[in-house]
């Protein structure tokens, strides 16, 4: 047998399941692996890993038994199966599995057809589904029995052309589905913290020269960046008649004179460098190492080694020979870009070995970006969409695509923002696409050749490259938050985005909610996805508040949930908000472009209530965290509406995984300056600065250890600020930035907020056009009125 490397081995006593949970006879296997799961075999039985499955050891399970000669009942806290053996379990008479307390219940081939789906890909406009885990049915299946099985060296070996299906039975536990799938499947991976910043991506012909222009131009504006990922022409591409071969592992030396060097470069900014690669076309050879690799491998008529990743031989030559030798330059990861839905197996193998294959160095965290091609995603673990046009559509799609991904325990898509191709560059259009994309686990730009692609901030106008400076830097500055959410997706299966629909079932189908999604623990998220009114220059935008209290993040304004609502958000507004009590960890570096763990931390607390949050860090780029070199700092908000505590301590870790001294500023939103703020590092007290900022109290505390414990005590009375949202405050400020004359505004504002009935404003507002009101403002106050009677 092929033998890869230890880094692809597969642990063989974990896919064996315990004994006391494996019930089976003649023809049947029937293994509970836990009260939501369990295995359906039928005919040959097969003990092997697939490609899926690496793990069936699961805890024991409690489960009830009833048999006799012909019968079999199986029964568990969620499930009852029943079998009547010997006969065909074809037919739902003799084979079922119902979910208790309910009428529903699975069969052998069950349609499924209230299984929500799973986005796969962009293709021509169009979202491509697959089932997924969900269903409003409570259950879904994965079928297993086509798959490859996998040797205990990581190479595949026959397909598994047994019945072999794993039925979920959850009903309203989806979460426990999903932690049920990981540990069957694997947890997700830990994406590397750069992986939370800005990524950059253009399809043009970068240089030695024009990529450091490029990292010296978004230092001078200001603007953060994480990511480099260069496109096609980074490589050879010219062969015979062939002038743009996809396929190419050796940098072009007409635009890289040096490319460790550049890449070095790089890396002394704080920015890691990824490669686009594409093996499809096999190996040609415009390459280095072409001359070893026909050595190993034939050639076809033409001379070129044939893409074959059914071949573990080639496997081992692709990565030896043509991945590694980048590895040793500092190449950081790589964007696998292929996909072919007639060929997901190939491309999922090639995918599989590459991520596994950076496991041979501890120092480099495993990481590829690729397109879905179906198998156990979330391991690999950052997927590519498709390229999309540059429009309005394009970015609705993007909200339930994120959301429904969770659907299959997918929490990290890359769309490019501001849409890849065609369309008509426009700066409202692009605004929306950063802004949505600051609240997405994955922000990266990215289009096609072609100088009019406006993606550089820089060349938009003045306001538009304001409000997109905001927004990357408050994404790099969100990235403690994101990465301890991230960790928790890795560790505990809580996805990143949770849509809307899994606590109203009925928004799924709602056009105007259903893209409404929970971003990590702390935030909830109404996106912004289309044009504003022209005339009051701001977005009708209408969300339902989830039950609760919440705020707007940015404004601070109070939001009662259970309710719709109707605001305006002008082009530097977003929707984003935080429940009461919630606790948002920012952090920022001295250097723009840094994503390791911060020295200056800022974190927002909301009142309301008392709260905890984990903040959760490591080097952010090696598997050293799985030896035990990560540090949890527990942050406690203990809340009383005039007397608040915070704590804040290492609980678990080690020293030395983030800087030694910290400084802390921590913002108290919608509060008023207190009495006294008493601050302790450990049992000594320290010195404290404190003032308002418009809405919010401020403490700064600075040079805390990091190990330590830092505690802040404030108190005064009646410091909570009631800031409710009132729809007449945000028309106030409409009519406020209108062109219209001044006295006119006067008697708009007795009419739009005066106590007679809706039917009397709209006559004395249409009653104004007499007076010089344009005709485009009537019609503007009518809609407001509109919207004013809906509340």
């Amino acid at each position: 047998m092929y033998n890869l490397g230890q880094q692809f081995e597969i642990d063989y006593e974990k896919i064996k399941p315990l004994k006391e949970s494996i019930v089976s006879g003649d023809n049947y296997r029937f293994t509970i692996l836990s009260e939501r799961l369990v295995r359906v075999e039928f005919g040959i039985f097969k003990d092997e890993p697939t490609e899926l499955v690496v793990n069936r050891k699961f805890d024991k399970v409690d489960f009830n038994i009833v048999e006799d000669n012909t019968h079999l009942e199986i029964k568990t806290k969620y499930f009852r199966l029943y079998y009547e053996k010997g006969k065909n379990y074809k037919s739902n008479k003799n084979f079922r599995i119902e979910l208790i307390n309910t009428d529903k219940f699975w069969y052998y081939n069950h349609v499924e057809a209230k299984n929500y789906p799973y986005p796969v890909a962009i293709t021509n406009g169009k979202v491509n589904y697959k089932k997924s885990l969900y269903s409003i049915d409570g259950f879904s299946t994965i079928d297993d029995s086509n798959t490859h099985l996998m040797s205990s060296s990581g190479t595949i070996m026959d397909t598994n052309d047994s019945i072999d299906i794993y039925v979920f039975m959850y009903g309203k536990d989806f979460y426990g589905c999903l932690k049920d799938y990981y540990t069957l499947t694997g947890y997700p991976a830990l994406i590397p913290r750069f992986a939370l910043g800005n990524w950059w991506s253009r399809n043009i012909d970068y240089s030695d020269a024009s990529l450091k222009e490029l990292v010296d131009r978004f230092l001078k504006e200001e603007i953060p960046i994480s990511i480099v990922l260069l496109d096609k022409d980074w490589h050879n591409r010219l062969y015979e008649s062939k002038n743009h071969l996809k396929t190419g592992f050796t940098f072009n030396n007409e635009y890289f004179k040096s490319p460790s060097e550049m890449i070095n470069y790089m890396h002394s900014k704080g920015i890691r460098i990824g490669l686009n690669v594409n093996p499809t076309e096999g190996f040609y050879n415009i390459d280095d190492y072409y001359e070893q690799a026909i050595k190993y491998l034939e050639q076809d008529s033409n001379g070129v080694i044939p893409f074959n990743a059914l071949d573990p031989k080639w496997i081992d030559v692709y990565l030896k020979l043509y991945i590694h030798p980048l590895d040793a330059l500092g190449v950081d990861f790589f964007w696998l870009d292929f996909y072919n839905p007639n060929n997901l197996k190939s491309e999922y193998l090639v995918k599989h070995y590459q991520f596994n294959d950076m496991k041979r160095n501890y120092k480099r965290r495993p990481f590829v970006i690729g397109y879905n091609d179906i198998i156990a995603q979330h391991r690999y673990p950052v997927l590519y969409p498709g390229k999309t046009e540059v429009s309005w559509n394009s970015l609705k799609q993007i909200p339930l695509f994120n959301a429904n991904a969770t659907n299959m325990g997918v929490s990290f898509y890359a769309h490019d923002v501001g849409g890849y191709f065609k369309g008509i560059e426009d700066n409202e259009l692009y605004i929306r696409y950063v802004q949505l994309a600051t609240f997405s686990p994955i922000l990266k730009f990215g289009a096609d050749k072609g100088k009019y692609y406006k993606r550089e901030p820089w060349r938009w106008n003045i306001k538009t490259l304001g409000i997109v400076r905001d927004y990357l830097q408050l994404r790099h500055k969100l990235i403690p938050y994101l990465y301890s959410e991230a960790y928790a997706y890795h560790k505990d299966g809580i996805p990143i985005i949770k849509p809307i629909y899994y606590v109203l079932p009925e928004m799924y189908d709602d056009p105007i909610y259903k893209d409404e999604y929970y971003f990590g623990s702390q935030l909830f998220v109404t996106p912004i996805t289309k044009k504003k009114d022209l005339v009051m220059d701001r977005v009708v935008h209408r969300f339902y508040m989830p039950t609760g209290i919440w705020y707007d993040f940015f404004t601070g304004k109070k939001f009662i949930g259970n309710k719709n609502y109707v605001t305006f958000y002008k082009d530097q507004h977003y929707p984003v908000f935080a429940k009461a009590g919630s606790i948002i960890v920012l952090g920022s570096n001295e250097n723009l472009f840094d994503t390791t763990p911060p020295k200056d931390m800022e974190i927002h607390f909301f009142p309301g209530i008392s709260n905890e949050y984990m903040l959760y860090e490591d080097d952010g780029i090696s598997s050293l965290y799985e030896k035990g070199f990560y540090l949890n700092t527990k942050i406690e908000y203990n809340y009383l509406p005039n007397n608040y505590t915070v704590i804040i301590r290492a609980i678990e870790g080690k020293s030395g995984i983030v800087p030694e001294k910290r400084n802390y500023k921590l913002i108290f939103r919608n509060t008023k300056q207190a009495d006294e703020v008493v601050v302790y590092e450990n049992k000594s007290k320290v010195e404290s600065t404190s003032y308002v900022d418009g809405p919010d109290f401020v403490v700064l505390v600075k040079d805390v250890s990091s190990i330590g414990q830092l505690t802040v005590n404030c108190k005064g009375h009646d410091i909570e600020i009631d800031a409710t949202h009132i729809i007449n405050s945000d028309i106030g400020e409409i009519v406020d930035d209108l062109q219209i004359e001044t006295l006119l505004k006067e008697e708009v504002d007795k009419i739009m907020f005066s106590d007679m009935p809706i039917k009397k404003k709209r006559i004395e507002i249409r009653k104004l056009e007499r007076k010089g009101l344009e005709r485009k403002f009537v019609k503007l106050f009518l809609g407001l009125l509109e919207y004013i009677s809906q509340i």
